[in-house]
């Protein structure tokens, strides 16, 4: 992919901020003419750079928990399996199947290997969710633990948004 021009990215912090602002707002605020953001969003877009959606207020639409799962696969997992890709396609399916899944991917730390992000209405659904978890997967599990978060506690110094990414993102670039 070509390397992206000051202008891509000027547009691409601002539309982090807030995906709605207009094109005609967008180049008044960053100084350049209006066809020319239209254009610029349009190869971003195509490239694949922005998507589009909204991040609503987990708290405000009832959602009371947001859990991290972490686990690590036993090393034998894939056994009896006829590829690693055959287990993969399983856990692409089970994930696919469950909507409070909002992020899933492998990774390392804490001696884990795989991070699961998922919304829950409540507690006891989170439960649930965790033991389902458990009868469905537990046999290629080795570890299993949970870090929840109570979306309506008075500790939230900040809710889940990308506002403030694009800030960062101009620091990094």
């Amino acid at each position: 992919m070509k390397k992206l021009k000051d202008v891509d990215y000027k547009i691409l912090f601002e539309l982090i901020k807030n995906s709605k602002t207009s094109d005609r707002k967008l180049a008044k605020r960053i100084g350049v003419s209006q066809p020319t953001v239209t254009r610029r969003r349009a190869g971003l877009e195509k490239k694949g750079l922005i998507e589009y959606t909204g991040i609503p207020n987990f708290e405000k639409l009832g959602l009371d928990i947001m859990a991290f799962h972490l686990l690590h696969w036993k090393p034998e997992s894939y056994q009896g399996m006829t590829k690693m890709e055959d287990f993969l396609k399983k856990v692409k399916v089970f994930v696919s199947e469950h909507p409070s899944i909002i992020f899933a991917s492998s990774g390392q730390g804490l001696g884990m290997s795989r991070l699961t992000i998922t919304l829950h209405k409540s507690y006891s659904d989170f439960v649930d969710f965790r033991k389902e978890i458990e009868s469905s997967w537990g046999q290629y599990i080795a570890k299993y633990d949970n870090f929840i978060v109570s979306l309506r506690s008075d500790n939230v110094i900040r809710q889940f948004t990308f506002r403030y990414l694009a800030d960062y993102l101009k620091k990094k670039r």
